[in-house]
């Protein structure tokens, strides 16, 4: 069986007072429309459409990666008149899955028990339902012995379908001819003069198909985000299940509730994540870390047998047997290999660190290349700027930069070289010397200016 999926993402999200679009806000790392289409593709269907709208052109640079079909709904006049721009793209014979582009809590196992269900019924249409301890404000299902008999909105039921707890999610799976030719004999005849594709259901029964209803078991995934309140709600509930699913596979975090970890980090075996911990995008981190407290990182690698205390790493790169802090900031295009050392109150911008080089504390480097085993002195700085310009600093291999050096780019110090504590270093140093530049000292007698004779 061929299938395909049309996602309804062209709403504005009044309710979010955003000038983003409401699908493009981000939960857990990722905007929550990328869920739903993780769902749609782990359910085993490739043939993706997605109905775009307020913000489109920022919606489909945002998506350009996830091979995915655009069409637009200029005018948003409901969920049928979203499903029929859409038409044109979606082969009649295929099964067809129509969902919300604002319920990232969706997963691939539920659209997988949707489309088996739906297959087993031979069901021309299957809504996807939840019984909720509030249906307040939903569509209320309302069953007949061999499915639906019809859905009732929550200001059109009486009393008692009021009290019926089994909601309407506005999830469906079709068989896509059968929905389109359903859609084309849907009115606007409503108060909002909108196409609605719960319409669809009583046209598929009265030509006397099967309409099936599946009540979801896990009912979290079925709530759409229509303001930041239900986005933080979300965001919880993903980082609580990618927070589960890395202690279930060997990683240990101390405190969850306290710990952030984008949906997107991989983690590997034994490491240890300690409390206050904040880990985003497309990081990875290798096995047997300890990472924390008070860190935060994002778009990192880092390797095995890491340290990382009390710091911010951001788009750096870190080798195998690492230590870093606390309080150092590794800025991007920080490249350390292994067995390196960065101390407390170090910055490191765009430079290479080589093995086993050490910066214990309070230095600046930038836009450097380090060699293996060089030393860096307490409050050493890489003069990298002169205004208009950066330029790069060279330590070679067995450099030891004495404390408080002013290392004045582009320089480079030569291999086994030495620098005396606060030197201004401003021309090349060969290999095997020692460079010191300081004024001579000087010895003034203070004078008593009541008295200056004594």
């Amino acid at each position: 069986m061929s299938y395909s999926a049309v996602i309804l993402a062209a709403g504005k999200g009044v309710r979010m007072h955003s000038q983003i679009p409401k699908v493009l806000h981000r939960v857990a790392g990722k905007p929550m429309v990328w869920y739903v289409i993780k769902a749609v593709k782990e359910a085993g269907i490739d043939d993706i459409t997605l109905v775009v709208g307020h913000g489109r052109k920022l919606v489909e640079e945002t998506l350009a990666d996830e091979n995915l079909r655009f069409v637009v709904q200029e005018q948003q006049l409901g969920t049928g008149h979203a499903l029929m721009q859409a038409q044109s793209s979606i082969n009649p014979a295929h099964t067809l899955v129509v969902l919300a582009g604002d319920t990232p809590l969706l997963q691939g196992k539920t659209l997988k028990e949707l489309l088996n269900y739906h297959q087993q019924q031979q069901a021309r249409a299957t809504v996807l339902s939840a019984v909720l301890p509030d249906p307040y404000g939903y569509g209320r299902i309302i069953r007949q012995a061999d499915g639906l008999e019809r859905i009732v909105e929550e200001k059109d039921a009486s009393p008692e379908e009021k009290e019926i707890a089994e909601i309407n999610t506005g999830m469906y799976c079709f068989q896509a001819g059968a929905v389109f030719s359903a859609l084309s004999r849907v009115e606007c005849s409503n108060a909002q003069g909108e196409y609605y594709l719960t319409d669809v259901l009583p046209l598929l029964q009265q030509d006397g198909h099967n309409v099936a209803v599946l009540a979801v078991d896990e009912i979290d995934q079925i709530h759409g985000i229509n303001n930041r309140v239900q986005l933080s709600q979300a965001e919880a509930i993903i980082r609580q299940r990618h927070n589960r699913d890395l202690m279930k596979n060997g990683v240990t975090i101390m405190a969850p509730e306290t710990t952030f970890i984008d949906s997107t980090v991989k983690i590997g075996l034994d490491t240890v994540i300690y409390p206050f911990t904040i880990i985003e995008g497309q990081t990875t981190i290798g096995e047997n870390c300890t990472i924390g407290p008070y860190t935060r990182i994002n778009d990192a690698f880092i390797g095995n047998h890491v340290v990382i205390e009390s710091s911010r790493i951001k788009e750096a790169r870190i080798g195998n047997y690492c230590n870093i802090g606390p309080y150092a900031y590794l800025r991007p295009e920080a490249d350390l290999h292994e067995n390196v050392k960065v101390g407390d109150f170090v910055e490191i911008k765009k430079s290479v660190i080589g093995s086993g080089s050490k910066i214990p504390h309070l230095s600046y480097v930038g836009d450097s290349l380090l060699g293996k085993n060089v030393n860096i002195g307490a409050g050493t700085i890489t003069c990298n700027y002169d205004g208009k310009n950066k330029h790069r600093t060279i330590l070679e291999d067995g450099v030891f930069i004495g404390s408080n050096t002013n290392l004045v780019a582009p320089v480079t110090i030569g291999e086994n070289s030495v620098t005396g504590a606060g030197s201004t270093i401003a021309h090349d140093v060969p290999a095997h010397t020692l460079a010191v530049e300081r004024a001579e000292q000087k010895h003034i007698r203070k004078t008593n200016k009541n008295n200056p004779g004594k």
